[in-house]
This record gives C-alpha cells, sequence and structure tokens, in this order.
C-alpha cells in the first residue's frame, strides 16, 4: 500500500526513494506490528476478560496448570491483526507470493478461530472437530500448493533443494503439490501442538520466522543467490516484509504471553503462524531447512504420534504425558525451565539452518 504511494512520492522528490529498500521496509513492518500488538494487546486482553473467553485446562495435566484457567485466549488475533496490516502497509500487493502468504495465514486464522469460537463460546469441548478442521486446511493449503504449482517460472521454484549439497537439486513436477500441502498442513499442526506453555511457541515461530526473511532476501537477489549458490526466486524477496511483521508481532505478543501469561494464542495465532511458516519456507525452496530450524515443532509432534502409537499397539505410554514439554513438567521441571531450554534448542537449530547458506 505504502510501496505505492512512496513510489508516487518518489517522483516529485528522490528522498523518498530510501523507501524502495527492501531492507528499510522490512525494519518498518517489524516496528508497525510491534508498535501495533503493543497498542492493541492491552485492549484486546480487557475484552477476551469481559466476554470470558478463558483458557480451559486438561484435567490429567500439570497440577500447575490449574491456575492458568480462565486467563483469556484467542489472543492470537492480536499477532494475525499486526501481521497482516504490517504486510498490507509494507509490502507489494502486486506481488503474487506475498498475495498467496497473506491468502494462507488469513484463511488458516479463521479455520483457528473457528475452532475457538465453538470450545469457548458455544462450550464445544470438541471445538469444529478435527475431521472438519483437518477439512478445512486441506483445501486451503491445496489451493495455495496449485497457485505455486502453475504459476512457477523457472524448474527450479518446483525444485527439492538439498541442503549442505549445492548440487543436489530433485525436479519434483506434479509431486511439489503433495509436498508443499504436507508442509503447510504440518508445519500448522505442529506450531498447534507446541503452543502449550506460556511463550514455548511464539519465540521459536519468530526466530524461524527471522531466519525465513533473511532466505526470502537473499533468494530474491540475484547476486547474493548466485553467490551463495541458492535458488534465485525472483519476487521472494518481498515476502521478507511478511516475515519481518511477523517478527514483530510476535515480539508483541511476547509482551503479554511471557511467563506468567496475561493472554493465550489459541488455535486462531498457532495454526495461521505454523502455516505461514510452511508456505514461505516452501516459496523459498527451503522445506528441509525449515524441518531444521523447527526442530522443536517436529519433537513436539514426533512425542505424541510415538505416545498414541505406543500407547494403542502395547498399552503403555512413552511419556509421561504428551506434547513432551508436559513430561518435563511431570518430572519436576519448573515451567520457566522448559520454556526457556526450548528456545535456546531453537535458537541452536535456526542457527544451524542458517549456516546451510555458506556449507554448500
Amino acid at each position: 500500500m505504502l510501496v505505492a504511494l512512496f513510489g508516487w512520492l518518489a517522483e516529485q522528490h528522490s528522498f523518498f526513494n530510501v523507501f524502495q529498500y527492501l531492507t528499510l521496509r522490512a525494519i518498518c513492518a517489524v516496528l508497525t506490528a510491534l508498535i501495533l500488538s503493543l497498542v492493541m494487546g492491552p485492549v484486546m486482553i480487557r475484552k477476551l476478560r469481559f466476554h470470558q473467553i478463558g483458557q480451559t485446562v486438561r484435567q490429567d495435566g500439570p497440577p500447575t496448570h490449574f491456575d492458568k484457567v480462565g486467563t483469556p485466549t484467542m489472543g492470537g488475533l492480536l499477532i494475525l491483526a499486526s501481521v497482516l496490516l504490517a504486510t498490507l502497509l509494507w509490502a507489494d500487493l502486486t506481488n503474487r507470493y506475498v498475495l498467496i502468504t497473506i491468502f494462507v495465514c488469513f484463511f488458516f486464522g479463521v479455520i483457528g478461530w473457528y475452532d475457538d469460537y465453538q470450545k469457548l463460546i458455544n462450550k464445544d469441548p470438541k471445538g469444529m472437530g478435527s475431521r472438519n478442521k483437518f477439512l478445512g486446511q486441506s483445501v486451503v493449503a491445496t489451493i495455495a500448493a496449485l497457485f505455486l504449482y502453475y504459476t512457477a517460472q523457472t524448474p527450479i521454484e518446483t525444485s527439492l533443494i538439498i541442503p549442505f549439497f549445492k548440487d543436489v537439486v530433485w525436479q519434483l513436477g506434479i509431486l511439489f503439490i503433495p509436498l508443499t500441502y504436507f508442509v503447510i498442513v504440518g508445519t500448522s499442526n505442529a506450531v498447534n501442538l507446541t503452543d502449550g506453555l506460556d511463550g514455548l511457541a511464539i519465540v521459536p515461530t519468530a526466530m524461524v520466522a527471522g531466519a525465513l526473511a533473511v532466505f526470502c532476501y537473499l533468494s530474491g537477489n540475484v547476486i547474493f543467490s548466485d553467490y551463495l549458490q541458492i535458488p534465485q526466486i525472483a519476487g521472494a524477496g518481498e515476502v521478507a516484509i511478511f516475515c519481518a511483521a511477523l517478527v514483530g508481532a510476535g515480539l508483541g505478543f511476547l509482551w503479554f504471553n511471557t511467563y506468567p501469561a496475561q493472554v493465550f494464542m489459541g488455535d486462531i495465532g498457532s495454526l495461521s503462524l505454523g502455516a505461514s511458516l510452511g508456505v514461505v519456507a516452501v516459496i523459498v525452496r527451503q522445506e528441509l531447512v525449515l524441518f531444521i530450524m523447527g526442530g522443536i515443532f517436529v519433537l513436539e509432534t514426533v512425542s505424541v504420534i510415538l505416545q498414541v502409537f505406543s500407547y494403542k499397539m502395547f498399552g503403555k505410554r512413552i511419556f509421561r504425558m504428551a506434547p513432551i514439554h508436559h513430561h518435563f513438567e511431570l518430572k519436576g521441571w519448573p515451567e520457566p525451565r522448559v520454556i526457556v531450554r526450548f528456545w535456546i534448542i531453537s535458537l541452536v537449530l535456526v542457527l544451524i539452518g542458517l549456516a546451510t547458506l555458506k556449507v554448500r
């Protein structure tokens, strides 16, 4: 939105050319989303508390979680609003990658909102139901996959890139569609499973988004992508604005979500954030790097799969409780210790992911 305005102003005065620089607009997106979050946060928390939209807690969970009952949730609306507004202001809205990223983020947010609404307003413990939720996710992810496949302009845009190897590239062809679907839906649900402790999901999400912003900027630049031997994706650099906005909104939300949390994000936040990371990783052809950087999300998801499989097959549980962050709580770790240690692991994994830029 502002890109067009500053483009017109630049014709009148050269000073406004500075706003054509991607790095400056990314910084502006971070600050805009952060300020929006900090300003809207207290208002939204009061509204949620007034309407008694509060958190429910599993009866078989850690005893310390009973104090969280009634804490306002659906705070993901704060993240969603901040990210989308900042992106609309600072990104080039004619860019197809920006448009599909906004599409995925928004509609996964709608799915999460409806699920939260059913649980918290209509008091239906099943929410919209796992089958309907999965169906909604599948429709949005499939549309995104088809759009990216049929608008691809070069073969590299539908190839699988293997990290740490500069010459290992697999042309996927039509298999690009199921891979994209799996990445978007899988990442969405993985972040959703991770969102169980104060600040546990939002910090790794912001870290990964920041790293993906670097990949977007470099992939969209002919010189840098050629030097680093990474896919050159024309137009991908603009998605860095969205990623930057996500970082800013995440930091703003953390202000209220840090232990002890004043608000939780709910499905509206976790589903949309996870899907956003997934679609951005697909755009810059870094699905496997996302698997590395989002290792915490992978760990949480695998712990649930293993727990369910073990219990159904052998009648025994591997962990005291899944997802795995609850296992450590039941072992006696204080909640802040679990959170910060998972943050540290996420930081290390994100750095490893960034290292793939040079180690090829």
